[in-house]
């Protein structure tokens, strides 16, 4: 619905929307640095990837769905590991590797293609965002994007970072419990995570559906 709102608007409106939609991508980054809470920090991500589909809505919409329908992909795979997890906050990251090895080992690169790095599949939106809006001559726009787009990295990088290169402060050396709670429902997760990590090689593919 607010999509559909958005769309309507005359294109004579579109410095507004560019303006709003960089002002989204600063404030969700920079909102989201000193959060603990990882449900706040995943909902200023949600209000930085906005800022982006805004961006591109008056001159693509196409992209900016194409750039919707990624976000949601990524954030119900991020989800999904955090719920198996069990984790709510920051620091209860650091057993996460206790519980769930292997899916503690792929959740960094889910981060990192939210951050929208290279060759991950999160990099294909705002890769084709940033050609967009080049060739719009909107270069000033673009760059300012860019740079904003690192305030997000920053906090899916200590995400990261909390994952795989801290342990629990506790005395004793962490190990393995003696039961494992075996996953029920895999399929969703094992099917997001692979469309989050492997789904730049077919951009072709994908631009073409999206531009029917």
């Amino acid at each position: 619905a607010p999509f559909s709102l958005l769309l309507q608007l005359p294109s004579n409106n579109s410095m507004l929307l560019a303006i709003l939609g960089l002002f989204s991508i600063i404030m969700g980054g920079w909102g989201g640095l000193n959060q603990t809470q990882l449900r706040k920090i995943l909902g200023y991500s949600s209000v930085a990837h906005l800022g982006w589909m805004v961006l591109i809505l008056q001159y693509m919409p196409s992209l900016s769905f194409l750039a919707f329908m990624t976000y949601v992909i990524l954030t119900f795979s991020m989800f999904l590991t955090f719920w198996y997890n069990q984790s709510t906050t920051i620091n209860a990251l650091s057993t996460s590797w206790t519980k769930t090895p292997i899916l503690s080992a792929l959740a960094p690169l889910i981060l990192l293609s939210l951050g929208g790095l290279p060759p991950l599949t999160g990099f294909l939106p705002k890769w084709m965002i940033l050609s967009e809006l080049t060739k719009q001559e909107l270069n000033l726009t673009a760059t300012t994007a860019a740079l904003s787009a690192l305030l997000s990295l920053y906090f899916y990088l200590r995400l990261s970072y909390a994952m795989t290169l801290t342990s629990s402060p506790n005395n004793l050396p962490a190990t393995l419990p003696w039961r494992i709670n075996f996953l029920q429902t895999t399929m969703p997760l094992t099917i997001t995570t692979t469309i989050s990590l492997c789904l730049l090689p077919l951009s072709p593919t994908v631009l073409s559906l999206f531009s029917l």
